[in-house]
């Protein structure tokens, strides 16, 4: 069996202002839109990965604590967590952490979305690809 990741869904409270500051932030592309008002969109980031952005019915409470079960975050790959997080400041982003190591190799910087959910930068040693192990 040969199976890929092909997107990450986030319901959102307004799904056209965080479709908006996914291209804004992170420098995504729109792929894909159903016209409909809320939308439902799909975007591409850069290099590679798309996210499917809906309307929510409502908030989760909690969704900012990395330690409940279930999905908590998406890790976004980076070749200078220094780099990606001034790049990120100018564009608005607030970090509250710390850089610190990451499980597997390499070091991880957390931050919030426009909805308040989990994305962190992780920046991995040059010998290891995605995928590898």
């Amino acid at each position: 069996m040969n199976i890929s990741l092909d997107h990450l869904a986030i319901p959102a409270s307004n799904p056209l202002a965080l479709k908006n500051w996914y291209l804004r932030v992170l420098g995504a592309r729109e792929i894909w839109n159903n016209g409909q008002n809320p939308p439902t969109c799909l975007i591409a980031l850069p290099r590679g990965g798309w996210f499917e952005i809906y309307a929510a019915e409502s908030a989760p409470a909690g969704r900012d604590n990395n330690q409940l079960a279930g999905f908590r975050h998406v890790a976004l790959r980076v070749d200078s967590i220094e780099a990606a997080k001034a790049e990120l400041e100018k564009r608005g982003v607030s970090f509250t952490k710390e850089i610190r190591p990451a499980a597997g190799g390499g070091r991880v910087l957390f931050f919030e979305d426009l909805e308040g959910n989990l994305l962190h930068l992780v920046e991995r040693p040059a010998d290891s690809p995605p995928g590898k192990g």
